[in-house]
């Protein structure tokens, strides 16, 4: 069986999205959060080398201002997303530190990323995290990049910088944790008869035209940029799993090749 597999990861990044850490009403879910310190933690213990991407900047930005939208314009999300990353990376240290770890922050913009020199510095900071037994807290830098910029700053959402980060350290998986329980062929909250894909091996066009549009309002990402994580992955021999965050302890069923939501990973 595939998934036997993932019982060898070593190197494991994994994402979290806004939705497993903010409530619908806008409150900052601190058990999700804090179960989800005490899997890394857990994991850390086992040997196992961690990084978590994790989302939420802008959502707990928006909780602490008491906002019930999402801010318009860019200065304004800017200033958003740099109170609520203090106070994301706050928790996480707090939580952590409880389980006996420590957290290092790494923001990134995608303009760091494309040149090789400072790719270069983004991978060594990351390798002399892991090898200090320090588990880096990687979210994308909302404060200085925008949206109008794009093509140059912006990974688009943390689904694609979780994807690159496991390229970038040669992670042997990526767990990517979501509001949905994989990847179905239409979307479960609307039809019934949508059935759950438990392995794709490959992104055909039958594939992507299954994927939806945007999710939640406090987060960026949707089922189309899952797929283009996905994609990034298969193509460079790499192995996810998508499935629902709301308890995090499922990561590990996941590592011990549970059927759990959808691995994509190629055959070989």
């Amino acid at each position: 069986m595939i998934r036997e597999k993932l019982k060898n990861s070593k190197r494991i990044v994994i994402k979290i999205g806004t939705s497993s850490l903010i409530y619908p009403n806008g409150n900052i879910n601190l058990s999700s959060i804090d179960a989800l310190a005490f899997v890394l933690a857990d994991l850390s213990n086992q040997g196992k080398e961690i990084l978590l991407v994790t989302s939420g900047a802008i959502g707990v930005g928006m909780n602490q201002l008491q906002l019930k939208t999402r801010p318009s314009t860019i200065p304004e999300q800017q200033a958003v997303a740099s109170l609520g990353q203090a106070t994301l990376m706050n928790i996480y240290s707090q939580r952590l530190a409880s389980y006996g770890k420590l957290a290092g922050q790494v923001l990134l913009t995608r303009d760091v990323i494309e040149y090789p020199e400072s790719r270069k510095n983004v991978t060594n900071t990351l390798e002399q995290l892991l090898q200090m037994k320090i588990i880096p807290i990687i979210n994308e830098n909302d404060t200085v990049s925008v949206d109008e910029l794009d093509h140059l700053t912006k990974f688009g959402d943390n689904d694609q910088l979780s994807a690159i980060v496991a390229q970038l350290t040669h992670a042997d998986l990526l767990v990517m944790l979501s509001d949905i329980d994989g990847f179905y062929s239409d979307n479960p909250n609307t039809n019934p008869e949508a059935t759950l894909h438990h392995h794709i091996s490959e992104i055909t066009p039958e594939i992507t035209q299954q994927a939806g549009g945007k999710g939640s309002q406090f987060g960026t990402g949707g089922m189309a940029s899952k797929l283009k994580a996905a994609k990034r992955i298969l193509d460079h021999d790499l192995a996810m799993v998508l499935a629902n965050g709301k308890q995090p302890k499922i990561i590990f069923d996941i590592i011990e090749g549970a059927p759990i939501g959808t691995l994509f990973m190629k055959n070989n």
